[in-house]
Formats: C-alpha cells, structure tokens, sequence
C-alpha cells in the first residue's frame, strides 16, 4: 500500500511507522508533505531519500489540484495525517475519501476541534483533571477533528503532576496505535457497517 505522511513538527509519528518492522513488507513511504519546510520531519523524510512536498500556506485551487497531481502520479492510497496542524482543504477530502487519516492526542470527541494540537491538548486534558487520556486515529472531514473514529487507546493519568507528563504517555500510546491502524488498513481490514468504523480480526 502507498502511503503519503502530512507532518509540521519534529516527526516522531513518521518515524514510529518507518521504524515497524510489521510495516516494512506491506508499505511504502512514497512521499511526505508538510507545510514547514525547516521541520525536522520534512528532513527525516529527505534523509531516506523520500519524496518531499512543501504545502504552501495559501490553499487556493490551482494550489490543491497540484497537490492531488502530486499525490495521484504516486499512486497514494492512504494518507495519513501524523502531526500536520493545517485543515485539510474539502477537495482534497473529496478526491481521498475515506482514504485519510488522522491521530489525535486525546480520546475525541472530547478536547478536539481548531487549536486543539500538541500541548494544547494535553494543558486542557490536564486542567478539566481528567483521569484518562489516550489517542484517537479518525477519519479526516471538513471539519477539525470531527471525521468518523476508527481506533483509540486509553491511558491512565490519575497520577500525573503537570501536562508534560500526559504528552509523554499519550505519545507513547500513538506509537502503537496509528501503525496499528495503518497495518489494518494494509490489510483492507477497515469497514464502515451501519454507519460505524469496524476493524477485522
């Protein structure tokens, strides 16, 4: 399966799905995007010799054909959304249906929507005194954060004194998780049965 990795940031997520070794035998990195060009993603990405593509900040038409131009001469089949902190324009959405993904660092619904990234999350998750946190991997709408979820981890925080420490443990948890999905995805083990995700043994 060709796989696209939107990133912003410093990569951790792109790095977790090169390194899985249940990964290697059944996908392939074909190109990275980002819309920061000095990320340490974007650099990761070119280290391995993978096709790179700068998202530029204003997404007009002519902008997002290019895009999808792109991703379809790459033959993409899942686009996985790994840290990318821009909304994903509807055309893009339309042209990719069910095809993109995301992982949030929270259980979603809760502690979702615009602004709702990085540590930003893990300061709201802290302060509501939520004892549980996770991840959540959705699919990718319109809107932030509000696509169909198709998995999702807990983790306990009952114990934790400051939002870092969330951070820490729900990025261990995506870790796990968004292989996980991609994997199931690899497989076609990913349906939509009464207007609910299902994932196949």
């Amino acid at each position: 399966m060709n796989l696209a990795v939107f990133v912003s940031g410093r990569g951790s997520n792109l790095k977790a799905i090169i390194d899985n070794q249940e990964l290697n035998s059944i996908i392939n990195i074909k190109a990275v995007c980002s819309n920061d060009s000095n990320c340490n993603a974007l650099k990761l990405a070119q280290s391995l010799e993978i096709d790179t593509y700068i998202v530029p900040k204003i997404q007009d038409e002519r902008a997002v054909v290019s895009l999808i131009d792109f991703l379809q001469k790459r033959e993409i089949e899942l686009i996985v959304l790994a840290g990318y902190l821009k909304l994903i324009p509807e055309l893009l959405v339309e042209s990719f249906e069910y095809k993109i993904i995301n992982i949030h660092p929270a259980l979603l619904p809760a502690f979702g929507g615009k602004g709702m990234y990085g540590m930003n999350v893990h300061k709201a998750v802290f302060e509501s005194s939520a004892k549980v946190s996770g991840a959540t991997v959705h699919f990718v709408n319109q809107e932030y954060d509000k696509g169909k979820i198709i998995a999702q981890r807990c983790v306990d925080i009952s114990d934790v004194k400051t939002p870092e420490k969330i951070a820490e443990r729900v990025l261990d948890i995506e870790h796990k998780l968004l292989p996980y999905v991609i994997k199931k995805f690899a497989q076609n083990k990913i349906k939509i049965l009464n207007n609910r995700v299902i994932i196949l043994d």
